[in-house]
Formats: C-alpha cells, sequence, structure tokens
C-alpha cells in the first residue's frame, strides 16, 4: 500500500465511531467507578444514580482534549435542563485518568456540575461497547440515557461532540412527557 494511501486509511479508521452495541430496550450494566466531582474525589453507582431518576451516561475518548472539552462544557451548560428534567449526567473515560480531577472543577469543562469518573482499561466502556475501534484501551464518544430501571432509553455514537447533549437531552426529555 502506498504511504498516501495507508495515511487515508489510517485517518478513516480513526475518524470512524463504532456503532454503540447497546440499542433502546437492552439491560444496561451497573457499575461502580471513582471519579470527581469539582474536584473532590467520589465513587459513583449507577445503580444509585438509577434510583433518582434516568442517567445520562457519556463515554469520551480522554480528559483534557478539545472535543472532550468542548463536550464537558456543553453537558455543564445544559446540566440545569437535564436538572429540570430529573436526570443524573456522568462523563466516563477511559483516557488521560491523570486528568479528570482537574477537569471536574475546571470552569471552561465540567464546571462541578456533574461527575467524570474513571475507567481504567476501559473495562466499563466495553461493557457498553463504547470502545474505540482505533485505540481500544481508550473510550468511544458514545452516550446513553438508561431508565431508572435500567433499561438504555436512548444511545448515540459519534466522535463529533456538538450533538450529544441535544441527543441526550431530547432522549431525557422524550421520557419524561411519557410518564
Amino acid at each position: 500500500m502506498k504511504p498516501f494511501t495507508l495515511a487515508l486509511a489510517a485517518a478513516a479508521l480513526l475518524s470512524t465511531p463504532a456503532l454503540a452495541a447497546l440499542k433502546a430496550g437492552d439491560k444496561a450494566p451497573d457499575f461502580v467507578a471513582p471519579g470527581f466531582q469539582a474536584g473532590k474525589a467520589l465513587t459513583f453507582s449507577m445503580a444509585e444514580a438509577r434510583r433518582k431518576g434516568p442517567v445520562v451516561l457519556y463515554f469520551f475518548p480522554a480528559a483534557d482534549t478539545a472535543g472532550c472539552n468542548l463536550e464537558a462544557k456543553m453537558f455543564a451548560d445544559a446540566m440545569p435542563q437535564f436538572a429540570a428534567n430529573g436526570a443524573t449526567v456522568i462523563g466516563v473515560t477511559a483516557g488521560k485518568l491523570d486528568k479528570l480531577q482537574q477537569i471536574s472543577a475546571d470552569a471552561d469543562k465540567c464546571s462541578g456540575k456533574f461527575p467524570v469518573a474513571a475507567d481504567p482499561g476501559a473495562k466499563i466502556a466495553r461493557q457498553y461497547d463504547a470502545v474505540m475501534a482505533a485505540r481500544p484501551d481508550w473510550s468511544d464518544r458514545t452516550s446513553y440515557v438508561i431508565s431508572p430501571k435500567g433499561e438504555v432509553l436512548h444511545s448515540y455514537s459519534k466522535l463529533d461532540p456538538t450533538e450529544h447533549v441535544a441527543q441526550t437531552l431530547g432522549a431525557v426529555k422524550a421520557f419524561k412527557a411519557k410518564r
């Protein structure tokens, strides 16, 4: 293969997101993970969060990168809308775990408004089929909305971070409207 063709193939592979295997109606795995909110350490439990209402679980590739920072800021800015609809938001990553405490409190990122959890070895991401094809030790950019009963209500997988908030907020509002 010519170097240019090889470079194009590699770029295509890196830019192609994995399709979320968990679909609406599937059982969402419960997990417990260490994380941070507003710079403070915490332990996040999916089962406990679901007791409060729907959970928006979004996987992101690596903390403190351009796309992930944008996505975190967009989720932080939308937190009043998620809260008004009874939803909990949690970000999970398998990449750059040493940056989580910092971004959890940073006003240009999470702003302390929701927790971010560490997923060493992408164990949680694998359960949700949210690993990056080109880097299986990193999370893909995949978002889920999970019902209080543990059922996947909505999944969205795309490397571009700009639609994840709209996709998940729309699903949360639709869930609330049905109740």
